[in-house]
């Protein structure tokens, strides 16, 4: 089994995650990519010291780039996995 600080990457702080966190108590985490939803709940439990009530995980796909040196190569950024963690009533990740 993988340590909790390898599975979870760091917490992904936009717009979006906040609306999220504010009104829905759903956190935001960008996760090892073969990681599954167990785990991550595990982790987080253990690292943040709270009770996990859901996992939804998706893979957000890279990007396609164009080179800026050479005309007509191509490259793609990396694909991240994210988790949205919704954490049990009552239950609260404090952020700095």
């Amino acid at each position: 089994m993988i340590s909790p600080e390898k599975i979870i990457k760091e917490k992904r702080v936009t717009e979006k995650s906040a609306m999220l966190e504010a009104n829905l108590n759903q956190h935001v985490f960008e996760v090892y990519p073969q990681a599954k939803r167990t785990e991550v709940a595990e982790a987080v439990e253990k690292l943040y010291g709270v009770k996990v009530a859901r996992v939804n995980i998706l893979t957000v796909k890279g990007k396609n780039k164009r080179s800026r040196t050479v005309r007509g190569q191509y490259g793609k950024t990396s694909d991240i996995k994210k988790a949205v963690v919704t954490l049990q009533q009552g239950e609260s990740i404090e952020t700095v």
